[in-house]
């Protein structure tokens, strides 16, 4: 593993993320990161063995350190308690109650909305630099390149990508198709503009940089990402129909997955690659959150999401302030994505978020018959530029052949590239 190309602060790993946390004051005594995570964990073991009042009193002494206008532990708190709350009253079939001010609501953004949004910090650029670097790389010189996007941002990374195209040396730009699947996960902020609309809007920027783009809506198209619900669609079998995908002899075919595998049921995760495998990519690249929340275990769901989550919050205090409309809309998504992970167990049916770390992923691809394909320095470079755009401390570090982002020395993202074995 190679050092920490930029970052400031923390130690590494879990019980380094931990001592990083801030310290609360309660009743004259410092409540620090480790003790309120023990809190929580005390609250989830009460849960577990169906002993209300025990959780109930957990739940006061963390009411009076969670704040939703507080550090980043209490506002991180804060989400966790809201999810603790609204499984007890599942529990013991009482009305929900959740504690402290109401989420913003969840409305249809305009593009420029979503990219500010994608804007505020690298979370997601750091996946669009990495992965389009990668991509360039493997259809160098193909004449026809097919992308499937399985996105959930909508599209906001391929303009970039399209960029590039349009400047690639020798023989110019080649054409392009992007093909989106109508189902998708219905993660926030949603955007308020048809596939359809979208895709129109990217042709005709292609078109002013030379660029000749195809797009296509797999399957049922619905007017805008806010019919669409994971829960009724299986994400895992969207590339089970080749013949959907028009798939054509001579083109450079790329399967990208930003944030989509963790909203696959974990039971499906193998035939999803599996069917991606046997689609004959060129390449595959993967971009998600470098986390394991997939345990049957809600303690252990618990610790994941106060050592995980608490680098977003900690982050968006230096990327704006606390009371940003964008920075809320941040702080909201993760607080749903707490809620996912904590009151749902049964996740065969996919739709509730279970991240898997980068090292996991990886064995995962492997043993569905897939080799890393390592980042050069030029990708390396261009994820630095980024980064050198934002707060002092994000970095990026590489292991094994992923990228992966960190905060403090903590890795948030990760990105891989893959290519069937039988391609090597």
């Amino acid at each position: 593993m190679e050092q920490e190309v930029r970052t400031t602060g923390g130690g590494s790993g879990a019980g380094g993320l931990r001592a990083a946390h801030s310290s609360v004051c309660f009743s004259g005594a410092l409540i620090d990161g480790p003790r309120i995570q023990q809190l929580l964990l005390h609250c989830a073991a009460a849960l577990e063995s169906n002993d209300v009042t025990l959780a109930q009193q957990a739940m006061w002494v963390l009411n009076n350190i969670a704040s939703s206008q507080g550090d980043p532990n209490q506002r991180l708190t804060s989400w966790l308690l809201r999810a603790l709350v609204a499984r007890a009253c599942r529990l013991c079939g009482a009305p929900s109650a959740t504690p402290g001010a109401p989420p913003p609501e969840q409305r249809a953004v305009s593009v420029t909305e979503l990219a500010e949004y994608v804007d505020l910090t690298p979370w997601h650029r750091f996946g669009f630099t990495a992965s389009n670097a990668a991509i360039l790389r493997a259809v160098s010189g193909a004449a026809a390149v097919h992308v499937v996007d399985l996105g959930v941002t909508r599209c906001m990374q391929w303009p970039t990508l399209i960029d590039a195209l349009s400047k690639r040396p020798g023989g110019g730009p080649p054409a392009l198709r992007i093909s989106v699947p109508s189902a998708r996960p219905a993660v926030p902020p949603l955007l308020g503009v048809s596939d359809e609309e979208l895709g129109a809007r990217l042709a005709n920027f292609a078109k002013s940089k030379g660029v000749q783009l195809e797009f296509n809506v797999i399957g049922t198209s619905t007017s805008t990402s806010t019919t669409s619900s994971p829960k009724e669609q299986d994400l895992a079998s969207v590339l089970s129909d080749p013949a959907a995908l028009a798939l054509r002899d001579g083109e450079a075919l790329v399967v990208n997955c930003q944030g989509w595998i963790r909203h696959v049921a974990p039971a499906s995760r193998d035939a999803f690659l599996g069917a991606a495998r046997a689609l004959g990519p060129c390449l595959v690249t993967v971009t998600d959150e470098d986390a394991d929340l997939d345990s049957p275990s809600l303690a252990s769901r618990i610790e994941g999401c106060f050592n995980f989550h608490w680098i977003l919050f900690d982050a968006l205090d230096t990327s704006a302030p606390r009371d940003s409309p964008r920075r809320a809309e941040h702080e909201a998504a993760v607080g749903r994505k707490i809620e996912a992970v904590v009151g749902e167990d049964d996740v065969a049916g996919g739709g509730a978020e279970r991240p898997e770390s980068g090292a996991r992923l990886a064995e995962r691809m492997r043993r569905n018959g897939f080799a890393g394909v390592a980042f050069g320095e030029e990708a390396a470079g261009e994820v630095r530029r980024l980064l050198s755009e934002h707060a002092t401390g994000w970095g990026v570090k590489r292991e094994e052949d992923m990228l992966v982002l960190t905060w403090k020395g903590h890795g948030a993202v990760y990105t891989s590239a893959w290519t069937p074995t039988n391609q090597l």
